[in-house]
Parts: structure tokens; sequence; C-alpha cells
């Protein structure tokens, strides 16, 4: 059984899917951006104002679902100049600490929704 989490604390969806999934207990959030939840607009001032507005959407997506950082399990982030790597990674580490922080992927793509800088979407289980 799946069970669709949505909140207005997170961007809305731009195109036919959900902000995240409930599959049992494993939850499959879509990749985020930087969009801001309230205005709409995009937060890419800089590339540390947009890392922290993706990861602040993350979080209220899972906070929706009754989750927290601590249950993410895996992310994949995507970037689109693997030479932000270290500034994605800075913004990142605030997030999550090394001894808990979940699997991951970082991986350099040409272009992403709105051609914003970075993407990153995540699993999370309920235990």
């Amino acid at each position: 059984m799946k069970k669709i989490i949505q909140t207005k604390n997170a961007p809305a969806p731009i195109g036919p899917y959900n902000q995240a999934i409930f599959a049992g207990n494993t939850l499959y959030i879509s990749g985020q951006i930087a969009l801001n939840p309230e205005t709409g607009d995009l937060k890419i001032d800089d590339l540390e104002t947009e890392t922290v507005q993706v990861l602040e959407n993350l979080k209220a997506i899972l906070a929706e679902a009754g989750l927290d950082l601590d249950h993410v399990v895996k992310t994949s982030i995507f970037i689109s100049d693997m030479n932000n790597f270290g500034k994605i990674n800075e913004v990142y580490s605030r997030y999550f600490k090394s001894e808990n922080a979940p699997a991951r992927e970082t991986v350099e793509v040409a272009n992403l929704p709105k051609f914003v800088n970075v993407e990153i979407s995540a699993i999370a289980v309920k235990f």
C-alpha cells in the first residue's frame, strides 16, 4: 500500500509526480530544488543558499511524514558542475553528520529542472 505525502512547506510538484510516497515503512522523496515554497521563487543567489533551500525542502517533506533527517538512509545528489562538489558537501555536512550520514551518490548532469545547480532526492525509513 502506498501513501502520498504532500506539504505546503515544500514546493509543489512541477509535473506529474508527488513530493513523496510512503511504501510500507519506506519514504521515497522526489528530487528537490531550491524553490521557496512560500513564494515559488528560486533561491539561487549563491550555491550555499541554494543548497540550504534544497535541504530545508527535504526536511519539510520528512516532517510531514513524521520523520526527520536521522531516518534518511540514502540520498542522490545531482549537480550541474562537479567543481561545486566541495561547497555543496560543506552545507550537506551541516545537515548529515558523518557518524549517522546516509549512503549517497553525487552525479554531475548536463542540466537540472529550471537550470538550477543542485537537486537532491532521498529515501528514508520509518523504524
